[in-house]
This record gives C-alpha cells, structure tokens and sequence, in this order.
C-alpha cells in the first residue's frame, strides 16, 4: 500500500520494545523472516522519559541477528555523549528528540559525521517551527503519535494534522526524507496515518501479538496488504 499524498511503499518498523526480552536474538531474526524492514530500536534513560530500557551492549549483541536497517530512537538526556557508541554499535539510522540536547543542529551534524542517517523526533506538543533550519539535514522525521515512555499506549488523534503538515513540508524539499509515526499504530490507525503522509510505521504490540506464526500476516496488514 502507497500514501495517496506520497508513492513510497510503506515500510514496517516493529519495536522491539514489544518483543519477548528473554529470546531477544531470536525475536529480532523471527520479524526479519517475517518481511519487516527496519529493526526499530527503543532506548529510554529514565530521565528523559520514565523507563529504561536497553544500551548500546544490546544493540550491538542483536546487531549479528539481522542484516536490516537498525532504526535507533534515542530517548536519553543528554544525548551527544552516546551517539558514537549506538553508531558503533550498529545502529543505521539515529534518531533524538530536539529537547534532548542543547544543539540539535550539531548533534544532525554528528550522527552524519559518524556515517549514520540523522532522524528528529516529535514528540505529541513539539510545535513544527523545530524543522525550520532542520529539515534540509535529515533523513527522517519521526512522529510521536504518544507521548514517550511507553508501549501500548492509544493513538493521538491529534497528530494526523501534524503528519499532514510535515508531510508538506518533506514535499517541498525534494529530498529523500522518510515521515515516520510511533505509538499506537495497529490495524484501524495504521491506515489513518499513511491517508496523512506517513510512509513508515514503527508499530510493537500490533507486530508481536500472537507469536511468531503471525508476525509476517501482522506486518502484512500494517501495510495494507
């Protein structure tokens, strides 16, 4: 399924914030076999929002586990001092919230420094105007569609309109930058996000519900297939 607004096949991140922790390794190869596209990796600090969950001994230890994109969301606090460590540790594509840190444009300017694809997060009332002089640098913008911290958490309408908007400001650029959504994308949002622009979908309960006999038909009708 393609976005009537943007022609890009929609691509499928499960978070593996969802995944069963005890066989990460395997997990992580399951939703691979399954057809997913990117690996999205949640890291939380407990200071920046209110969990913790994994660094980068983790994602490196995965790393082996699947050739896919590894599509890491930093939510910690500060973040420069830990952006060679993910990037050494096999992250593709490095995301960060623009509150997370003094300078984010610098901050831009180190992920690509380290030969990784640079991503900004928006969390639920981050205004638009963070893009102005952003924008251009970027590979993705990634939509908070909850406020972070959490899985399984219900899906802010609200957010559509911002999807919308950034997803004319991405047209206006010409450039190559992915829209993607997080937080409580399943079967009934999943649509409603890709009608606003998005073209990537982080999705964890909706992906692992079920075991691993049903993760290819859950990623499956994520896309609309």
């Amino acid at each position: 399924m393609t976005s009537p607004l943007h022609p890009r096949p929609i691509r499928i991140a499960p978070s593996i914030l969802s995944a069963d922790f005890a066989r990460l390794g395997e997990e992580v190869r399951a939703i691979d076999e399954a057809g997913c596209d990117w690996i999205h990796v949640d890291v939380m600090d407990g200071h920046f929002v209110p969990n913790i969950t994994i660094g980068p001994a983790v994602v490196k230890a995965l790393r082996p586990h699947s050739d896919k994109p590894f599509d890491v969301h930093l939510m910690i606090s500060p973040v420069d001092q830990f952006l060679e460590d993910f990037a050494a540790a096999g992250a593709d594509i490095i995301s960060f919230h623009p509150e997370a840190g003094p300078h984010p444009h610098r901050t831009v300017q180190t992920i690509k420094s380290l030969g990784k694809q640079a991503g900004l997060v928006l969390n639920p009332a981050t205004p638009l105007d963070v893009l102005d002089y952003l924008i251009d640098d970027l590979d993705l913008i990634l939509v908070m569609s909850v406020n972070p911290g959490f899985g399984g958490q219900s899906f802010i309408d609200t957010q559509l309109r911002k999807i919308e908007a950034i997803r004319k400001r991405i047209d206006a650029t010409g450039k190559d930058i992915r829209l993607e959504v997080d937080g409580g994308i399943d079967l009934n949002t999943a649509p409603k996000a890709i009608a606003a622009g998005a073209d990537t979908l982080v999705a964890g309960t909706a992906t692992f519900r079920g075991g691993p006999d049903h993760y290819a038909a859950n990623i499956s009708g994520l896309r609309g297939e």
